[in-house]
């Protein structure tokens, strides 16, 4: 079987798509697809011509907010440091925490941020910091703005240092993962500064169901962690126009690129979500689409 395998669009941490061709039917597996204006990564490419397209739906349903995401964030962090708390942003190691440190690198030299400390808790992070910086092709960003802009954090690597930050009293920034809260450094950090009424917690991107950072997006007002309840009483903020996801429309304009396929199959999204997109994708581009089940089988040489 000939395979091909189209590297020519990322998003950050994601795989590439991927093209399979067999002679007589081409099955192109969008995976996770990008956003058209990332602060990090170039847009998608066009989609290549397939005879089946599946594709991610993580955003079938929805449009990004079209508010500035620094103006947002630089609002957040004033409001809070002004009441003595510190700001804790639950974020992804690859590419999340390099795009939030874009944006605070940013809103300090505009002299839109209190000067208070930032911290990343995350030796992935410090590492993938490292990398972007030695390959700037490989993203939007120059050396020089990867210097500076990643150059504005601490990084804590030592465990010892992690849990000292919860010992502060002194307003702070600090990114941590995992970015749903399901696991890593950012439990402890939510153990200390959810239950405190004048700090804040910023979800930055997708919040999946079933994991801390989505019952912190549906106004949760307690997490367990660590096999107790914790109360949350900092202010939340979810900030999906964070998201390194494709919203709706980018998902159709992507699709709706060249010739229709046989067959579109909708894959990784919530159900309402997957299906919002099968009907916009009905109702738009007249396509054949639909959402398979959990283990469906299809044959695409009988489409």
């Amino acid at each position: 079987m000939q395979r091909e395998t189209s590297l020519g669009f990322t998003s950050p941490g994601r795989i590439a798509s991927l093209r399979v061709d067999d002679g007589t039917r081409r099955v192109l597996f969008s995976g996770d697809l990008g956003r058209e204006q990332d602060v990090m990564m170039a847009p998608p490419e066009p989609r290549p011509q397939a005879d089946v397209v599946v594709l991610e739906s993580t955003y079938g349903g929805r449009q990004h907010d079209g508010e500035d995401p620094g103006e947002v964030i630089a609002e957040l962090i004033r409001r809070t440091t002004a009441r003595g708390g510190s700001v804790l942003i639950p974020a992804f190691s690859v590419g999340r925490t390099q795009a939030l440190l874009v944006f605070l690198y940013q809103l300090r030299r505009g002299k839109k941020l209190p000067e208070i400390p930032i911290f990343v808790d995350s030796p992935m992070a410090s590492s993938a910091a490292e990398i972007h910086a030695a390959h700037p092709k490989d993203h939007r960003l120059s050396r020089e703005m990867c210097e500076a802009a990643f150059g504005i954090a601490e990084y804590v690597r030592d465990v010892d240092d992690s849990h000292a930050l919860d010992k502060r009293s002194e307003p702070a920034i600090i990114i941590a993962s995992a970015g749903m809260a399901t696991g890593g450094r950012i439990l402890h950090h939510l153990k200390r500064y959810a239950p405190d009424p004048n700090s804040a917690i910023v979800l930055a991107g997708y919040q999946a169901a079933g994991t801390r950072g989505g019952a912190l997006a549906a106004g949760a007002d307690t997490l367990k962690i660590h096999g107790r309840h914790v109360q949350v009483r900092a202010e939340v903020a979810h900030l999906d126009m964070l998201s390194a996801h494709a919203d709706q429309e980018e998902l159709l304009g992507w699709l709706e690129h060249g010739d229709a396929p046989r067959h579109t199959y909708l894959v990784h999204g919530e159900p309402v979500a997957s299906d919002a997109l099968r009907h916009t994708i009905e109702e738009q581009l007249r396509w054949p689409v639909s959402v398979p089940d959990y283990r469906d089988t299809i044959d695409i040489h009988a489409l």
